[in-house]
């Protein structure tokens, strides 16, 4: 027969308390602020900036040159690159007290990979007016979302089309 242990209630109560405390540590310790999500962000935004600025190089003089198939190109390749870095960003958790002001910038860098690859279809397809009047909604939508955004004073994640277009 197994003896019968007796816990005291008062050490009932401490231990699963210690028990509570110990695993709230590890959330507490891996909170997301603003510093840290900007941390984990700039990598992900220099990257995609950088294959921008290879990819899109020429991209405006192939424009102005009515060589247009090339131009569609360098837009699919450049609307690829930020679908992959709007990903990456997606998955980075957010600080809690910008959750919602983080959520509306990603829908802007979405918009963004769309307006690319919508002026990639125009220009593939000869419109050059109709991909010109993209480019200009692509820049007006990199401002909303750097506007949302002035807060983390970020370096690479602040989107600069006109630099390449």
């Amino acid at each position: 027969m197994v003896p019968r242990v007796v816990i005291p209630r008062g050490r009932l109560v401490f231990a699963a308390a210690v028990v509570v405390l110990v695993a709230a540590a590890p959330a507490a310790a891996t909170e997301v602020t603003r510093d840290s999500y900007k941390e984990s962000v700039e990598p992900i935004c220099k990257v995609n900036t950088q294959a921008n600025e290879k990819i899109l190089k020429g991209a405006k003089a192939e424009v102005n040159a009515n060589k247009l198939r090339p131009a569609a190109v360098q837009f699919t390749k450049a609307a690829a690159a930020l679908k992959k870095a709007y990903a990456q960003l997606a998955a980075v958790p957010k600080p809690p007290a910008d959750t919602a002001k983080l959520t509306k910038w990603l829908s802007y860098v979405k918009a963004e990979t769309q307006l690319f690859e919508a002026t990639a279809a125009k220009l593939k397809a000869g419109d050059k007016t109709a991909a010109e009047a993209n480019v200009v909604r692509l820049t007006h939508t990199a401002n909303l979302a750097n506007d949302q955004v002035l807060g983390f004073e970020f370096e690479y994640c602040r989107f600069e089309p006109s630099r390449f277009t």
